[in-house]
């Protein structure tokens, strides 16, 4: 590694993953943070797993804490920054990895608690966390927040209505950070994943459905103009970018990660 994030102070929201043969989004970024030099804290609800992220970073000398914390819930989202800050002194990154889909439907057969819930965890808990970090950057003179949205925010998503609004909703949201906070050195980003091979994209896909795994893996490679998925890396990849001065003249994007997907018409 080459020390592009030496010295940053990092909140990896979401670092843990679902069970599954491959690497998630957030547990790769926080890896990669930290091997590139950054102080981490590591957030999510799930105890083992998050510890699982951290014994990891550890085992590769890497430094970072935990925060147990369900970003949905009240008064959560202010309580994890005041730890990070507390923790670290201060708050350089904020990668915010959230996102659900369960019983998602259509238009006409999603459920209203359904729709709620979704909307809870993949919008309105990003948005409080923002809200809370945010004055940190302030005060400090700066900092990048990255969010995790999704292709599907900006292209057909099925059946997955309520997945789809929420991530639109992110984008605005990262759009409307980098829109009124320039002006402090503030950097809003969001990266827009497409079919990547992560444990919540394919490994709970084909627990839910019966099929192997290879078959659903198969399956999406073919929706991908490349051929083949993307990895949990390639999302940390660009994440680095975003989170680093490499980027610092670079706000208010929603990056597509996807191997060409958002480009095909037709």
């Amino acid at each position: 590694m080459t020390g592009r994030l030496e010295g940053k102070r990092a909140v990896v929201v979401g670092a843990g993953q679902t069970p599954g043969e491959t690497i998630g989004n957030g547990r790769a970024t926080a890896l990669l943070f930290a091997r590139e030099g950054a102080r981490v804290v590591l957030v999510d609800r799930d105890d083992a797993s998050v510890h699982e992220t951290r014994e990891m970073i550890a085992e590769e000398g890497g430094d970072a804490e935990v925060v147990i914390a369900d970003i949905s819930a009240a008064g959560e989202n202010e309580r994890l920054v005041e730890e990070a800050v507390f923790v670290l002194g201060g708050i350089d990154v904020l990668h915010n990895n959230v996102g659900i889909g369960a019983r998602d439907g259509t238009v006409t057969r999603l459920e209203e608690d359904a729709y709620d819930r979704i909307m809870r965890v993949n919008l309105k808990s990003m948005w409080m966390t923002c809200k809370h970090v945010v004055p940190v950057m302030r005060e400090q003179g700066g900092g990048s927040i990255i969010n995790i949205s999704s292709l599907a925010s900006i292209a057909s998503a099925g059946s997955l209505v309520a997945y789809k609004l929420s991530k639109a909703g992110v984008n605005a949201l990262t759009e409307s950070i980098a829109s009124s906070y320039a002006r402090f050195g503030v950097r809003a980003n969001a990266i827009l994943p497409g079919l990547m091979d992560t444990p919540m994209a394919v490994d709970a896909r084909a627990r839910t459905t019966g099929e192997s795994r290879e078959d659903v893996a198969s399956a999406r490679a073919k929706g991908v103009p490349m051929g083949h998925q993307g990895t949990a890396w390639d999302v940390a990849n660009a994440a680095v970018f975003l989170a680093s001065d490499e980027s610092r003249f670079v706000t208010g994007v929603l990056l597509p990660v996807d191997g060409g997907q958002s480009v095909r018409v037709g």
